[in-house]
C-alpha cells in the first residue's frame, strides 16, 4: 500500500523501517557538551503510537494556540499531526520552533547559526498539506534555544505545549512550563519522575502521566527504530483514563506484605497486588502511576533520598549501614526505604507512598 502526505510516498504503514523520515528533531541546549542524539531521542513516532496517544486530549485543542518546540517543522511528525488535524481538532493556531537550523535533515549537527520558526493558521493546499512558501518562514534572531527571551515570547503566546523535549534538560523544560503556567503534553523518561524537581509537582496533582503507556518508537542517526518501553507523555491536560477506579482483589497479610524497617509502611511488589483491605500507608513500584486515580489514592511520597528523608524515612542504622556496604557491597543513600528479610538488608526499587482515601 502506497499514500502520499505531503508528497512523499509512505509505503506499508505498518512496516515503521519503511516509512521515510518524518521523524522530529527536537531542540535544545545542553550546557558545555555536544549533543547526545540517543539522549535528545530525536524521532518521535506520530503516525503509530503518538497518534494513538494524542487522541485521547482531542477536547482540549478546541481554539487553542499549540506550540511544537521542533527541530524543523518541515519534516517534524509533530507539525504533520497538528496541520493535517487542524480543522478537526478546532485549532486556533499552531506554531513551531527550529533549533540553529535551516536544512531539512533529521540529524542536522546545528551547524548553521539562523533559526527558524513557522505559525500555521490552517490554510490549506491542494496537497491538504501547507507548504514552506505558503506558511512563511521566519528567522530568529537567536539559536532557537527554549530558553532564549524570542522563544519564551512565543511561549507566552501559546496555550498548550506539545512536544520532545531533551531528556537532558527535563527539569528546566518542565520548570519553565510550570513557570509560565501552561498546559502541556510532552514526552519525558519514566525514571524522570523520582527527580527531585518533578515528583513534588506529581504529588501536587499539578502534573500526571498520560494515557498511553505503550511502546514509543524513535528513529535514531543509523537510521533504526529505537523501541522504547519506558518513556511516558508527562502532562496536566485531564484525561478519562485518570479517573478510571484500580480494581484490587487481594487480601492483606503480613507474610506477603512485609513492614520497611525505617518508615510505617508496608512493601507492594506490584501494583496489582495493592491489598483493598489495608488502611495505612503502602509503597508501590512507580509503575503505579499509569494507574494512580486522585480519587482512589493519595499521594504521601516518594521513599528514596532527600526526597524520603522529607517525609520523614529514617537513616539507617549503623549496622546495617555496614552490613549494605561491607558484606552486600551496595551503596547506602539514607532516605531509601528498606526492609530486613531473615536478617538481610533489602533495598527495593524506587518507591512511591500512597495511602488509600476509602
Amino acid at each position: 500500500m502506497t499514500v502520499n502526505v505531503g508528497g512523499q510516498c509512505l509505503r506499508d504503514l505498518r512496516d515503521p523501517l519503511k516509512r521515510p523520515k518524518l521523524f522530529p528533531y527536537f531542540h535544545g541546549r545542553a550546557k558545555a557538551r555536544p549533543y547526545n542524539f540517543m539522549d535528545l531521542r530525536d524521532g518521535f513516532d506520530l503516525i503509530g503510537s503518538g497518534a494513538i496517544a494524542l487522541r485521547h486530549y482531542r477536547q482540549h485543542f478546541r481554539d487553542k494556540i499549540v506550540y511544537c518546540n521542533c527541530d524543523d517543522p518541515r519534516i517534524s511528525n509533530f507539525f504533520r499531526y497538528f496541520s493535517l488535524n487542524f480543522a478537526r481538532l478546532g485549532l486556533k493556531k499552531l506554531i513551531t520552533t527550529c533549533y540553529k537550523n535551516q536544512q531539512m535533515h533529521m540529524f542536522s549537527q546545528h551547524d548553521c547559526e539562523k533559526a527558524i520558526w513557522l505559525e500555521y493558521d490552517g490554510t490549506r493546499n491542494a496537497d491538504g498539506v501547507p507548504s514552506v512558501d505558503e506558511i512563511g518562514l521566519h528567522h530568529l534572531q537567536g539559536d532557537g534555544d527554549f530558553r532564549s527571551a524570542e522563544c519564551i515570547e512565543l511561549l507566552k503566546s501559546a496555550d498548550i505545549v506539545v512536544t520532545n523535549p531533551p531528556f537532558s534538560l527535563f527539569r528546566e523544560y518542565v520548570a519553565q512550563l510550570v513557570q509560565y503556567d501552561k498546559k502541556f503534553l510532552i514526552i519525558g523518561n519514566m525514571n524522570a519522575l523520582t527527580y527531585k524537581e518533578i515528583f513534588p509537582l506529581i504529588k501536587g496533582n499539578k502534573m500526571w502521566l498520560g494515557n498511553y503507556r505503550g511502546i514509543m518508537n524513535f528513529l535514531t542517526p543509523e537510521n533504526t527504530i529505537s523501541k522504547m518501553g519506558n518513556a511516558r507523555w508527562y502532562t496536566n491536560l485531564d484525561h478519562k483514563k485518570r479517573h478510571e477506579e484500580l480494581l484490587l482483589y487481594k487480601r492483606y497479610t503480613p507474610e506477603e506484605y512485609p513492614k520497611y524497617f525505617n518508615f510505617d509502611a508496608i512493601n507492594v511488589d506490584q501494583t496489582k497486588e495493592i491489598p483493598y483491605d489495608f488502611a495505612g500507608v503502602m509503597g508501590v513500584p512507580i509503575s503505579f502511576l499509569d494507574k494512580h486515580n486522585p480519587n482512589q489514592f493519595d499521594i504521601v511520597g516518594l521513599g528514596i533520598a532527600n526526597l524520603g528523608k522529607d517525609i520523614g524515612v529514617r537513616p539507617y542504622t549503623p549496622e546495617h549501614r555496614k552490613y549494605r556496604k561491607e558484606i552486600q557491597k551496595r551503596g547506602v543513600v539514607d532516605g531509601d526505604l528498606y526492609m530486613m528479610k531473615n536478617g538481610v538488608v533489602t533495598v527495593p526499587y524506587a518507591r512511591v507512598l500512597i495511602k488509600g482515601k476509602k
